[in-house]
């Protein structure tokens, strides 16, 4: 790799935001990159932001990411997908799980969830990769592999060695997950968007 590359991982507090940006490090790592990771946690025991950044390249002197320097935006949820596409650059890709949370102010009657929020990601120009993760999940045996899903379908767009993606997943999650998580891994990166 001759340059340093940039993934925003974003989501709310509980959706698994933090082992995906530990796979996508280690998987980095794996494949002779240096790699900068920085977790930024919102007010995630009230359904608020967690974000992370990961870079990585030849040499990486920084893990943070600015507005407009982000290749990929791997958003958890609709709404993370339009709060973070600001980061995104020009040519980068947005990865989301259609699945829609509501933030407390949509919770507490003060807001409404907005409509058509992958139109809207789509009219601002960037290109997008939106499929049901949470379906994906259930599919694999768990709600909790929304995450492993959607380091499946940035794993693809990565054109990566498969095979680092799985060793890393194995390496990562607890034995008795390793299954499920692989079979989260094979649903995402083989995942029709939408």
């Amino acid at each position: 790799m001759n340059n340093v590359k940039s993934v925003i991982i974003v989501g709310i507090g509980g959706q698994g935001t933090l082992l995906a940006s530990r796979v996508l490090g280690s998987a980095m790592l794996g494949l002779g990159v240096d790699v900068k990771v920085s977790e930024v946690h919102g007010m995630s025991q009230r359904g608020g932001s967690v974000v992370t950044y990961v870079r990585y390249g030849d040499k990486v002197y920084s893990p943070i990411i600015e507005k407009g320097e982000a290749d990929i935006v791997l958003a958890f949820e609709a709404l993370e997908a339009a709060r973070f596409l600001p980061w995104l650059k020009s040519d980068g890709t947005v990865i989301v799980n259609t699945q829609q949370i509501d933030p407390m102010p949509v919770i507490t009657g003060n807001a409404v969830y907005p409509n058509d929020i992958i139109g809207s990601v789509k009219s601002e120009g960037a290109k997008i990769v939106a499929f049901d993760a949470l379906k994906l999940a259930e599919q694999a045996g768990s709600v909790k592999a929304v995450n492993v899903v959607l380091i499946g379908a940035m794993a693809k767009r990565l054109e990566t060695d498969k095979e680092v993606w799985i060793d890393t997943i194995k390496s990562t999650v607890p034995k008795k997950f390793i299954e499920m998580n692989l079979k989260a891994f094979e649903l995402g990166y083989c995942a029709k968007e939408i």
